[in-house]
């Protein structure tokens, strides 16, 4: 009952999804609205995100003090901070047309992948860095590549300030991070029409994968695990992302 209550959940932000990303003029007029003041921690509204997460289905107790832990507003940028409830269980916008994911789909999407401390993590679409943030808590070793510079730098600032050691790339996230393979999971945050085949070759023996998979109207979440050399695949929740984005080719 409690995950059809969290597909629910899914299911609705879709139709929030295409007004959250892409209203960026009347957005950035909104956020103009005073928040809480920037000493203001938000810990009740955390404590009250948590408590959502926990009713649609999550259960990884590290998952959840972390999500508890991770100032999420402090990642969305501050023209848009304040536009929609960063609390909330839905996507931000952050700029660029882009947006930082729902609280439960980036909890769902790191429970599936079971990151342990000590671990190697690629992910491709840093965005507002939040991701990357509850990773790293949970003691993963991260590495984030991002095609947008501004969003990159974003992510690097706040990243730096709340205290996480991730490194960040700006670049093509179809290439991966080769430099720094194999990984022990990869996860991505924006949605390829087709599975980048580097991201599975820079996947370590054993290790696993989750991305969102296909067109714009038609994505699911997909897990991959890689055993002697194979790779099996899992499709789960229908969800909707942001394109992922290829970068320009190289010059000859």
């Amino acid at each position: 009952m409690k995950r059809l209550v969290g597909l629910a959940a899914a299911a609705f932000i879709l139709a929030l999804w295409h007004w959250m990303a892409f209203g960026d003029g009347w957005l950035r007029t909104v956020a103009a609205r005073s928040g809480p003041g920037e000493d203001d921690d938000m810990h009740e509204q955390r404590a009250a995100m948590v408590q959502t997460l926990r009713a649609y289905g999550i259960r990884d107790e590290r998952i959840l003090t972390t999500m508890g832990r991770v100032r999420r507003h402090r990642f969305i940028p501050e023209a848009y901070r304040w536009a929609s409830d960063p609390y909330g269980d839905h996507p931000c916008p952050i700029g660029h047309q882009q947006t930082i994911s729902q609280p439960y789909i980036v909890a769902y999407m790191t429970e599936r992948i079971a990151p342990q401390p000590g671990e190697k993590i690629l992910e491709i679409g840093t965005g507002s860095g939040y991701q990357a943030a509850i990773l790293a808590d949970l003691g993963a070793d991260v590495y984030s590549i991002e095609i947008i510079p501004e969003l990159a730098d974003h992510a690097r600032q706040v990243l730096a300030s709340e205290g996480f050691a991730v490194k960040v790339l700006t670049g093509d996230g179809y290439k991966g991070w080769p430099e720094h393979a194999p990984f022990d999971a990869v996860i991505v945050t924006c949605a390829p029409e087709q599975l980048p085949q580097a991201l599975v070759d820079q996947l370590k023996d054993g290790g696993r994968m989750i991305l969102p998979l296909g067109e714009r109207f038609a994505q699911r979440l997909v897990i991959l695990r890689k055993e002697a050399g194979q790779v099996r695949t899992e499709e789960d929740l229908p969800v909707r992302f942001v394109p992922m984005v290829p970068g320009k080719p190289d010059s000859p």
